[in-house]
């Protein structure tokens, strides 16, 4: 079962735009680099979408993203798997449509042992938001980086790579819409070519 980082970013390494707030959850500007998935898809993005649902085994995001897509998620949220919200401030489970949202104050590896328990042989997710996958890029716990590049320039925000840490990666797939440009690496370790 891969850890996929599995994220959108604007053109200038952007995942939210600036001014993010409950009412504006994805800051300004920041819906834009997400059409792909919410909005009017092509057949290669519906098929990027399908593939990620068909091995989703379990989701890891912060309490940020949680607290911000609560609302607009409602009873219906978009993962029907389990979910693992890292927190540093603990409250019981939620459960919603087809999954049950679990909040882990215990660091990035007990909620990642969780995930991959719930996951079963398939993948678990780090998604939303940057500091989230910030944290398992530079404790090096991914095994492939999926990025969704926005053909977009927000100018500010929350940027994905900022004092990341470095990782080796191998260029797996390309495939190419009309508003956005799938990536998708391999995470070497250190005796990799």
């Amino acid at each position: 079962m891969p850890v996929i980082l599995e994220i959108s970013t604007s053109l200038d390494g952007f995942v939210a735009g600036p001014n993010v707030s409950v009412d504006n959850p994805m800051g300004d500007g920041g819906e834009r680099i997400h059409d792909w998935l919410f909005g009017a898809k092509t057949m290669a993005d519906s098929a990027i979408i399908a593939d990620l649902l068909d091995h989703l085994g379990a989701v890891i995001l912060g309490r940020r993203t949680f607290d911000l897509g609560e609302g607009p998620w409602g009873d219906d949220p978009p993962f029907p798997v389990p979910c693992f919200v890292l927190t540093r401030r603990p409250r019981p489970p939620v459960v919603k449509k087809g999954t049950t949202i679990a909040f882990v104050d215990r660091g990035i590896e007990a909620a990642l042992d969780l995930a991959k328990q719930a996951a079963g042989d398939k993948n678990v997710l780090i998604m939303g938001g940057a500091n989230v996958a910030r944290q398992y890029i530079k404790a090096q716990l991914l095994d492939e980086i999926h990025i969704h590049l926005a053909h977009q320039l927000l100018g500010g925000g929350d940027r994905l790579f900022e004092d990341a840490g470095a990782l080796r990666l191998h260029k797996v797939r390309v495939v190419e819409s009309t508003a956005v440009t799938h990536l998708k690496f391999r995470v070497l370790n250190g005796s990799s070519e």
